[in-house]
């Protein structure tokens, strides 16, 4: 898993409150237990016509998304199933970041385990983010700071283990990995 440190981006909006994940990715393209190829599906129910094309109004297939890493969504983003394809759709995508009011307890544990940031706002900078789509943004795990382009800088949550793991680019898997020298010493010393 690569280190999120820091991201800096222009914002994609999609203000819709209570996407679900088979929104995110639809159920029909669970075909694969891989992370890759995912992006092409996110939002596919909304992005394309009953033929396959892209609709041009969609948000993500303008031009103001492409390069986009961080999206804001409306209110509670993740509900529904729990499937783990939906960060990773997201940051097939190229999506590094998901900025909400609220999201899905099960969607936030799985976004943060596959190195996607699930960052919380307060009612009106949310509101303000919705109100201005393709804002530049600053978004710093260490401090888990969110900057605005006026420089107004925003806290978020972040539990203590999720930034370690984010900012070391490491898995919770790789995390016990990592201490394997030091739980084969405890286990000879038990002996």
């Amino acid at each position: 898993m690569p280190a999120v440190t820091q991201i800096q981006s222009k914002t994609v909006v999609i203000a819709s409150s209570n996407i679900d994940t088979d929104q995110i990715i639809p159920a029909r393209f669970l075909t694969s237990t891989s992370k890759a190829g995912f992006g092409k599906h996110l939002f596919a129910d909304w992005r394309y016509d009953a033929a396959g094309n892209p609709k041009a109004d969609f948000v993500l297939n303008t031009p103001a998304a492409q390069g986009a890493r961080i999206l804001v969504a409306g209110r509670n983003i993740g509900c529904g199933s729990s499937r783990e394809h939906a960060p990773w759709a997201l940051q097939d995508f190229g999506f590094q970041a998901v900025i909400s009011t609220e999201f899905a307890d099960i969607f936030r544990t799985n976004s943060l385990k596959n190195g996607l940031l699930p960052v919380v706002v307060d009612e009106q900078t949310h509101a303000w983010l919705i109100a201005n789509p393709g804002a530049q943004l600053t978004i710093d795990v260490a401090s888990t700071t969110l900057t605005l382009p006026d420089g107004t800088a925003v806290k978020f949550p972040l539990e203590g283990f999720a930034k370690y793991c984010l900012l070391n680019g490491v898995d919770e898997l790789g995390f016990l990995l990592s201490k394997n020298d030091a739980i084969a010493a405890y286990e000879r010393a038990q002996r």
